[in-house]
């Protein structure tokens, strides 16, 4: 037995040699083609880790981290288990999610998160579909630019598939739900340190320093969304310093921690006013300081952060530069041509509202970056339908989400969500085309 095992563990090494081996020995460079993928594939990572990465995911992750440690597990499943009264769970999941405006990768930490702590499998997916899909900037842009109708029908459309997905996943695993629930409600009331206000007004806190961190710039110069992204910066920090003092009072830092990880952020603040991604880097950087060298919840905090760091990073970073290699930067090209895309999506039959699904389910969209792909589109022949169809898949799935999801949930759940998000996104755009194309 031990022979055999030790033969197939050999077996599988060898495979791999000779897989890399024959991938090299094949890899046909000088086609212009294949070298330009290539780029394409580094350039979309590297902009993914300059502009993604630091305001982005690195602050979902600390969010994620601090979900398992400081959210109370009975609240979780209060209002997200597998238990809960579905008008609550799916309401809190959709709701909770639509504020966020993060893109399909940087919801992925959270989703982990809620899901370590006891949150039921259709409430999480709801929350895994809501939070880039219903993104209230991109939904105004999407009235703005493409127009009024298809931005009212892509809010309708994210908000419903959001919880029918959830309510279907429920239903096709309810089994493993009920026993779920069963074990969640055998479970003694876990001991509280501290009040549901105080970890509320945490949270809220750090979801601030989140979302307007990376608040991105409206089309228009003038109104609301002009005036916030105009001084996103300042409110950013009202809510770094509101969190400093919360991390003293109610987290019992000691004060002269928080202090030089504040000045480590305001002095590049001072004098290097048009680089504010130096003080946020600070920030991270000070606050891993802090919570690595401390003791009980600051430690767990950190160790939990960095659990997720390592499930998650290496998987969105490969998918990234898989998608690039496929499809390239918005306006330029990878291994598929652009022509073909947009000759697949011309019209409005089945075909194209499928093949519109899929290609945007296995596209990488930054926040807000879907609205002017779309407008490009659509200029070149793209059908209404498809655009919608594109626009409900795309934002709130990619190749990397896919990789990550499917190390959170198993590769099944995984292909069921995929699966649902484009069946969904292809009838949504078959009927929008039908009605209004």
């Amino acid at each position: 037995m031990k022979l055999k095992e030790n033969l197939k563990s050999e077996g599988k090494i060898l495979l791999i040699i000779l897989g890399v081996f024959f991938a090299f020995y094949l890899m046909p460079l000088g086609n212009t083609r294949f070298d330009n993928a290539v780029m394409e594939a580094l350039y979309l990572t590297k902009i993914y880790a300059r502009e993604h990465v630091v305001l982005c995911l690195l602050p979902a992750l600390f969010i994620a981290g601090a979900v398992t440690v400081f959210l109370s597990q009975g609240a979780v499943m209060k209002y997200l288990g597998a238990g809960a009264k579905k008008v609550v769970s799916y309401s809190v999941a959709a709701v909770s999610g639509s504020f966020l405006a993060v893109c399909s990768c940087t919801i992925l930490p959270l989703f982990a998160g809620i899901s370590r702590v006891g949150a039921g499998l259709g409430p999480a997916t709801t929350f895994l579909y809501s939070g880039p899909a219903i993104n209230i900037l991109a939904i105004v842009l999407t009235m703005r630019v493409l127009g009024l109708e298809i931005g009212i029908a892509r809010a309708i459309g994210a908000i419903v598939f959001s919880i029918v997905i959830g309510l279907i996943m429920h239903t096709i695993y309810r089994k493993e739900e009920l026993e779920k629930e069963k074990i969640q409600a055998a479970m003694p009331e876990p001991e509280v340190t501290r009040p549901l206000y105080k970890n509320a007004i945490f949270f809220f806190v750090m979801v601030g320093i989140l979302v307007f961190a990376n608040w991105g710039k409206p089309e228009e110069t003038s109104g609301l969304w002009q005036i916030i992204f105009s001084n996103k910066w300042i409110i950013t920090s009202v809510f770094a310093i509101a969190f400093s003092a919360i991390l003293v009072l109610w987290f019992e830092v000691l004060w002269w921690k928080v202090a030089i990880a504040a000045s480590a952020v305001i002095l590049p603040a001072l004098f290097l006013p048009d680089f504010p991604i130096i003080s946020f880097t600070a920030g991270i950087f000070g606050l891993s300081v802090i919570t690595a060298s401390g003791e009980g919840e600051m430690n767990s905090w950190f160790t939990s952060t960095w659990d997720f760091t390592k499930q998650i990073l290496p998987l969105l970073f490969f998918g990234v530069m898989v998608a690039g290699a496929l499809l390239g930067r918005p306006g330029s090209e990878g291994l598929i041509p652009s022509s073909w895309v947009i000759g697949a999506v011309g019209g409005n039959s089945f075909g194209a509202n499928l093949f519109a699904s899929v290609s945007g389910a296995f596209m990488y969209f930054a926040t807000l970056t879907e609205v002017p792909i779309l407008q490009g589109l659509m200029g070149a022949g793209m059908g209404k339908g498809p655009a919608l169809a594109l626009l409900l898949s795309g934002p709130a799935v990619s190749l990397p989400n896919m990789l990550v999801i499917r190390s959170v949930m198993g590769t099944q759940k995984t292909l069921v969500y995929i699966v649902l998000v484009v069946v969904m996104s292809t009838v949504a755009g078959m009927i929008y085309g039908a009605l209004f194309g």
